[in-house]
């Protein structure tokens, strides 16, 4: 009798696979094993000689990486792959812009505003009155 106690059945006996289509999957899964151990590797040997890239070469290879990684694991196992064409390029596409725009936002724009104005900044808060409850509690 089953743990659960319920009518269904093993899902072994549910997926109906032969052992031909079961070597198939598990090829399959391996391969996504393999592809993403040599996109770590190289990304770790980018990381670790980087003296040939400036910062921002860096956050680019790095970012790039880490979208081909999210695309392939989309692709491979949310079954994507198994998709027309049209339909694979209407859910990545918009969500590598959506990343293309953040990186730029956080690092072109803001990023580059503050190490620009760091010194302006940081002399308009330091001198600024600090207004709090605490200090108006102190005094009294």
């Amino acid at each position: 009798m089953s743990e659960f106690n319920d009518n269904y059945p093993q899902y072994e006996l549910m997926a109906h696979h032969s052992e031909e289509e079961g070597k198939i999957k598990r090829r399959k899964l391996w391969n996504v094993f393999w592809i993403m151990l040599g996109i770590t590797l190289v990304e770790l040997m980018v990381g670790f000689y980087n003296t040939h890239f400036s910062e921002i070469a860096l956050k680019v290879i790095f970012i790039g990486f880490t979208i081909v990684k999210a695309g392939y694991i989309v692709l491979s196992f949310m079954h994507l792959g198994d998709e027309v064409k049209a339909f694979k390029y209407a859910v990545l596409v918009p969500f590598i812009v959506f990343i293309i725009y953040l990186v730029f936002i956080a690092d072109l724009g803001e990023g580059t505003y503050a190490k620009k104005y760091r010194m302006v900044m940081d002399k308009n808060i330091t001198d600024k009155p600090q207004h709090s409850e605490h200090a108006e509690a102190a005094h009294e």
